[in-house]
Parts: structure tokens; C-alpha cells; sequence
């Protein structure tokens, strides 16, 4: 008796996980059924040219990209639209991508040269003065340099003024001395861009390590 208990109740299970296996199954289909109902799949891609022309094919070609298209159901329904390729705008997102990265690296060779801004401060400061130093010390030639010039070109005048020949060592030390002005003068105007420059370079790096703290 209790055999024949045991063998229905064992049996009243197995129907019952039957029955769930199969409603399981039967909503996974309705699932799957309303999926493919309500997100149709494209047969059809259509693009118009640049006469109006409609062009189809079942699938997508570089023409369609580039002019834009409609992807349409087996009814010739439209489902979605892509729009058309922008050339100069992708170039120019590319190239607005590739600035950002350059300057992320940029960011971080910074990071890693000087620490924080204090230290970029610091650096800044001691090139400054070294080029402020070296601007004052080439002023001082130039000024000397001038001062001579006046002495010799007195002696020059007065060699004229008593009808005399100007000596060629004379003539020779005003030559070197007229191209020794110029080429200070173009050592201040390195020195002063140099400075101009280093300022404004290390400015920029300061500002950008500030953003980090």
C-alpha cells in the first residue's frame, strides 16, 4: 500500500514539472515571436542620388553611406534612417580627437617632468634670472661698446678736420668696433625673445599642473 502511495506521489511530480517545462517553453516563444513582431529586420536598404534616383540593394554599399539611407522591412517599410556621411565633419572630429590626446600626453610628460607647479615656479624663476643676468651684462658691452665708438670716431674727425690720412688701424678698430654694436645687439634681441618665450612657455606649464591640485 504504501508502495503504490509512493509511486503516484512520484508521479504527480513528474507531471507537475512537465506541465512547468512546457509553459516555460511556450512563454520563451512568445517572447522570441514578439521580438522579431515589434523590431522587424531590414531586407531593403534605399539611398537617393544626387538626381532624386532611388537606389535599393539588400545591402549596404559605400554609395548608401555616403548619401544617406533607409533601411525598409519585406513590406518596403521604412524602419529606420541613417543619415549620410559628412566627410569634413569626421575629419574634423578626428582631428579634435587627436588634439585631445596629444595634449592627455602632454598633460602627463608634465606630471612626470615637474611634480606640481611649485617646482615649475621655481624652475621658471631661475631661468628668468639667468637670462635677465646675461641681458644686463650684454647691455653693459653694448654701452662700452658705444662709448668707444664716440672716442674713435672724435679721432676720426679730427684727422679730417687737420687734412691728414686716417690711419688703416684706426680705420680697422672702427670697422670691428661698428661690428661688434650689431652683433650685441642681436645677442640682446635673442636673449630677450629667449626670455619672452620662457615665460610664456613655463606660464602655460604652471597653469596646466595647477589644474591637477
Amino acid at each position: 500500500m504504501d508502495r503504490i502511495i509512493y509511486y503516484q506521489n512520484t508521479d504527480s511530480k513528474t507531471k507537475k514539472i512537465r506541465c512547468l517545462t512546457l509553459a516555460m517553453s511556450l512563454i520563451t516563444c512568445s517572447a522570441l515571436a514578439y521580438a522579431d513582431v515589434s523590431q522587424p529586420r531590414a531586407a531593403w536598404y534605399r539611398y537617393y542620388d544626387k538626381n532624386g534616383v532611388a537606389n535599393i540593394s539588400t545591402s549596404v554599399t559605400p554609395a548608401h553611406i555616403k548619401n544617406g539611407y533607409e533601411a525598409l522591412d519585406r513590406n518596403m517599410q521604412v524602419i529606420r534612417r541613417n543619415q549620410a556621411y559628412n566627410v569634413e565633419k569626421d575629419l574634423q572630429q578626428s582631428t579634435l580627437r587627436a588634439s585631445e590626446v596629444r595634449k592627455l600626453e602632454q598633460d602627463a610628460r608634465l606630471k612626470r617632468a615637474y611634480g606640481n607647479s611649485s617646482v615649475a615656479i621655481n624652475k621658471r624663476n631661475e631661468l628668468l634670472n639667468n637670462l635677465k643676468q646675461q641681458i644686463a651684462l650684454q647691455n653693459q658691452n653694448l654701452k662700452q661698446l658705444q662709448s668707444d665708438r664716440i672716442i674713435l670716431k672724435r679721432q676720426e674727425m679730427e684727422y679730417y678736420r687737420k687734412g691728414n690720412t686716417v690711419p688703416s688701424t684706426l680705420k680697422d678698430r672702427i670697422k670691428y668696433n661698428a661690428e661688434n654694436i650689431d652683433k650685441t645687439k642681436g645677442y640682446i634681441e635673442n636673449l630677450q625673445n629667449n626670455y619672452r618665450s620662457t615665460q610664456s612657455k613655463y606660464d602655460d606649464v604652471i597653469n596646466r599642473l595647477k589644474k591637477f591640485e
